[in-house]
């Protein structure tokens, strides 16, 4: 009998007690491979020699000193490591615990950035439908996944939705990328105006989006579009990078491939690799010089902001991807991976789309090919696929709701950077048979 709450209290899991690469070990001596990085989080696997000595060396040195009165280094040189390579004026960070907090985080920079411009009136957030940005009351508020905020919509913040770029669903075939991601920038346009120009703080996406769809990339130049509605109305662009960032789309920062930078970006999962807790949002000159030369005072803050430890782990995961060469292995493995899964399921008759970046990719499940049409919920495909997955030694990151938050089914795939040819293969065969096994269940297989 466990004492803790367990995120679903009626399903025993089985208990974990080693890590060795890209593989977990269960107490019965049972080996998975991770193959979503538990949740996109473990870019470098389980129980990397160097990223343990770097977190032990600083727990000999400090384990924690309490930022309202001490500086420590590891959350300088990881500052300066990020802020080197961060797209834009992005050269300012503000480290925390986790991907909700950095969400909070940047929601509060910029509602206080144009409180110290003399804009007090702003206060509207505009993020998409089926989107995710963490489970705090205000992330949670901005998010778009009916699922995840169905209980607690009562005491959720007033905020706005538009479309996701979602293509499979959304994009006729006769209409091209470019008018398609025109119509949604002038939907989000559209959206300003009827708020207000003057209200709005900013528009909220996630780069690539994660849980909710399921690895969906932007079609190319809807970013460009979304940037320059922004600044004609003279508001923020915030962009949640928290799943696809720190090199899971092979790039560090996922924007870098659609060519914006935003005003505020959040990261957290891969920047630290799960070895210890913490996220990060990075901010621009702009508002980081507004703030401090108005009040001077950032009116947030948490307990383990800038925690020495957590960086320091962070930091040696940084300096291990840039030595191991570890983005060029995302943008290898991530295309052969790809190219596997079209091979082998792309004329499946229930895959309707497979989709992503890099090792970020996403498996859409329908009931009929030709009409897109999904399978019933009452089936709940996506915990039988999770289900069986484990049994066949393999963790991947199902989910439901994919077309609307009531229907649909996904797989998100978000190995580790370190992974080769044979865990290549390794995932293709077992997710086959979890896929198979999960579909003869509910009478659908192929």
């Amino acid at each position: 009998m466990t004492a803790i709450l367990h995120r679903q209290p009626s399903q025993p899991l089985p208990l974990a007690v080693a890590g060795d690469g890209p593989y977990l070990i269960d107490s019965n001596n049972k080996r998975y491979l991770d193959a979503s990085g538990g949740a996109a989080v473990s870019c470098l696997g389980h129980s990397h020699k160097a990223v343990v000595e770097a977190i032990k060396a600083q727990l000999d040195q400090l384990p924690y000193a309490h930022t309202g009165f001490f500086a420590n280094q590891p959350s300088e040189d990881l500052a300066a490591h990020l802020t080197a390579r961060a797209p834009g004026d992005l050269n300012k960070v503000y480290f925390v615990s986790g991907g909700s907090e950095a969400n909070e985080t940047a929601m509060k920079l910029a509602r206080q950035y144009f409180y110290e411009k003399g804009e007090p009136q702003r206060r509207h957030f505009i993020a998409r439908r089926q989107s995710y940005h963490g489970n705090t009351l205000g992330a949670l508020s901005i998010g778009g996944n009916p699922g995840r905020r169905a209980v607690y919509e009562p005491i959720l913040l007033p905020a706005n939705h538009v479309s996701p770029c979602y293509p499979y669903r959304e994009q006729p075939a006769e209409e091209s990328e470019e008018a398609y991601a025109q119509r949604l920038a002038d939907e989000l346009d559209a959206k300003i105006r009827e708020l207000g120009p003057e209200t709005v703080i900013a528009f909220v996406a996630e780069t690539v989006v994660g849980a909710t769809l399921g690895a969906v990339e932007p079609v190319p130049g809807y970013f460009r579009k979304i940037r320059e509605v922004c600044d004609r109305h003279g508001i923020l662009l915030i962009l949640d990078e928290i799943m696809s960032g720190m090199g899971r789309t092979g790039c560090l920062f996922a924007c870098e491939e659609d060519g914006v930078a935003p005003d505020l970006l959040t990261c957290a999962k891969g920047l630290g690799a799960g070895y210890q807790p913490i996220g990060a949002c990075l901010l621009s000159d702009r508002i980081h010089d507004t703030i401090v030369g108005g009040s001077g005072a950032f009116q947030h803050g948490f307990t383990y902001i800038g925690h020495a430890t957590a960086c320091a782990g962070a930091l040696e995961v940084q300096r291990t991807i840039e030595r191991e060469g570890l983005l060029e292995n995302v943008q290898t493995q991530g295309a052969k991976l790809r190219q596997g899964l079209e091979a082998r399921f792309g004329n499946h008759p229930h895959i309707g789309d497979i989709r992503g970046r890099g090792l970020f990719l996403g498996i859409e499940l329908v009931q009929d090919r030709a009409t897109k049409q999904p399978f019933a919920p009452a089936h709940k495909l996506f915990a039988r696929i999770k289900a069986k997955a484990m049994e066949h030694g393999l963790m991947c990151y199902p989910n439901g709701g994919t077309r609307n938050g009531q229907d649909g089914d996904h797989i998100l795939l978000a190995p580790p950077f370190i992974i080769g040819a044979q865990q290549v293969q390794e995932i293709q065969d077992r997710l086959e048979a979890a896929i198979q096994d999960a579909l003869k269940e509910i009478g659908a297989g192929a």
